[in-house]
């Protein structure tokens, strides 16, 4: 067995499985993007924190998520410095973070690296994961948007 696909389809044959490694790890990262932080009770860590700033006015000129709370209190400022385009080299990235999640939760993947690149007339963000597939040494990657809620 390859894999379970993400999230659990069951069929008259059981749960639906992933055909390829590729396949099985895509379905596993859309799961990751999709979840928010602290959605999952066995791991209050799972997910993509970018999705707890999701409905946050988003700021073009400056490229990050401006904070609305009234007070600083209930949400973590940190997250409102962080880029919203960059890549994972750069420290303080979404991207950032978004490899760290994924080398964290997916570890058939090594050398992995993210980049998230905000086009601003599509209002979308294209999000790029790559790496190298542990087991069987090919390269991967994984490509996918990010519609802007704002």
């Amino acid at each position: 067995m390859i894999g379970l696909i993400a999230p659990l389809y069951v069929t008259k044959n059981g749960l639906l499985q992933a055909t390829t490694i590729k396949e099985s790890i895509d379905s596993f990262l859309e799961l990751l993007l999709s979840t928010v932080c602290g959605e999952t009770c066995i791991d209050k860590r799972f997910g993509f924190v970018f999705n707890n700033v999701r409905f946050e006015i988003f700021n073009e000129q400056q490229g990050v998520v401006y904070n609305s709370a009234p007070d600083n209190t209930t949400n973590d400022e940190s997250l409102y410095t962080k880029k919203i385009s960059g890549n994972s080299r750069n420290l303080n990235t979404f991207a950032a973070e978004l490899k760290a999640a994924v080398e964290r939760y997916e570890q058939r993947l090594s050398d992995v690296n993210a980049t998230m690149s905000y086009v601003r007339n599509e209002r979308r963000i294209y999000v790029t994961i790559t790496g190298i597939v542990t087991d069987t040494k090919e390269k991967y990657t994984y490509e996918t948007t990010l519609k802007i809620w704002n």
